[in-house]
């Protein structure tokens, strides 16, 4: 059986260290440390960049999180069906970042994009475009989920 493959977007990482939402953060961490072994993870140049713009001493610690986690490429592919999913406003332009997490998952054929990213990505109206505008270009369509749908009964 395969495993499945998981995009770690960067408001899973984030909510790790969370100090003002500790529902979200209590239960990432469970995730992170019990079940994420369960899945292959990835993450992107695009996560980094986004990481690496937070302050310290927060920077360093969400760095050392996910210094082991491989790396998928920003395509050009990846880049041209972000785009497209701005024409077809299903992203605006100003959440391009959001729309490439999705393209480079789409484009790598993860399973699944983990996000606590509510409001631009794990929206069920943005999700039923994705998968519309996705199968109709020829892209792999991610399921979107937030961690606590990963976590296995005790």
């Amino acid at each position: 059986m395969a495993i499945t493959s998981i995009y770690l977007e960067t408001s899973v990482i984030g909510a790790y260290l969370d100090r003002g939402e500790s529902f979200r953060r209590d239960l990432t961490i469970r995730w992170w440390e019990h079940e994420l072994k369960n899945f292959r993870p990835f993450i992107s140049p695009l996560v980094l960049r986004e990481l690496e713009r937070t302050r310290e001493p927060y920077r360093s610690s969400y760095l050392r999180l996910v210094e082991s986690i491989p790396q998928l490429d920003v395509t050009e592919e990846s880049a041209i069906l972000a785009e497209g999913y701005l024409a077809r406003a299903i992203f605006q332009r100003k959440y391009m970042g959001d729309a490439l997490h999705v393209a480079i998952a789409s484009f790598h054929k993860i399973d699944l994009i983990v996000t606590w990213n509510f409001g631009y990505i794990a929206n069920v109206h943005r999700q039923a475009r994705i998968k519309l505008f996705n199968t109709t270009a020829g892209f792999f369509v991610p399921e979107i989920v937030t961690p606590e749908f990963l976590i296995t009964e005790p």
